[in-house]
């Protein structure tokens, strides 16, 4: 398959104007027209899956976040973006990313969907004739709930080890608002539809304090936590028959001693 084509079909899934205007996506390193035999698909463009990769003699990377975010003026191997771009270059592997336009496209309905929300809109639309297209989903559950037993029910369908909980555990919970990824932006949106419960990632001290004080609880899953699973979703979507797909071996950097 021509690299052009596998866009094609990426594109379709996650279309790129679904991204916001901060984001950098689509390919970021490489040519349309080279050949790709075998993708590795990884939730960061880090420098062990760059290397599993090219161990696997891999033609293409997609993930999830994005290698390049500001302009560069230079691309070397005095620093670590440029030695990973260079690595990938030296080995002609493509690289591309897929992210708000796959938060929006994909990731935000599948989260919602995991723990059971219905009747969802999205938590920050894009289009305000369109509720349901945006960051996020805010929607209930089928019935009501402890905070407790939700954030087992989060590491349940996560496949998490632990969450970190802001609030009564013995709280009910019916009204759910969820964002993937590092979403403590969107407590006032949480707020402001009535949710009793925002489940992300990345929420700072402080915000937490807030949310208490504001009678919104929270589940924190972390920003690897609620996201990791696009990458295995995407593996299992992606047309396979002419290209063999691999999922690359990551962990969250963050250890819990």
């Amino acid at each position: 398959m021509k690299c052009r084509d596998l866009i094609k079909q990426l594109e379709t899934i996650a279309p790129v104007h679904y991204a916001e205007k901060w984001d950098n996506v689509g390919l970021i390193v490489g040519d349309e027209e080279q050949q790709v035999n075998k993708v590795l698909i990884a939730l960061d463009p880090s420098t062990e899956v760059i290397e599993q990769a090219i161990e696997q003699h891999c033609d293409m990377i997609i993930t999830h976040h994005p290698l390049i975010f500001s302009p560069m003026k230079k691309i070397t191997s005095n620093d670590f973006i440029g030695r990973r771009i260079l690595n990938m270059m030296n080995h002609s592997i493509a690289y591309y990313a897929m992210h708000t336009n796959m938060d929006i496209a994909i990731m935000a309905d599948e989260a919602a969907a995991m723990i059971g929300l219905k009747d969802t809109i999205a938590l920050e639309p894009i289009e305000s004739s369109n509720l349901h297209v945006g960051i996020g989903r805010s929607g209930k559950l089928t019935e009501t709930t402890t905070l407790l037993d939700l954030a087992n029910e989060v590491k349940k369908q996560f496949h998490l080890e632990d969450v970190r909980v802001v609030g009564e555990l013995t709280k009910d919970i019916k009204t759910v608002a969820i964002s993937t990824g590092s979403g403590e932006d969107f407590i006032e949106h949480a707020i402001e539809i009535g949710a009793d419960v925002l489940i992300t990632g990345d929420i700072r001290h402080h915000k937490a304090l807030d949310a208490i004080e504001r009678n919104l609880c929270i589940i924190d899953a972390g920003h690897y936590g609620t996201e990791r699973f696009m990458v295995e979703w995407l593996a299992a979507h992606l047309d396979a028959s002419n290209v063999t797909v691999m999922v690359a071996k990551e962990q969250s950097p963050f250890k819990i001693i």
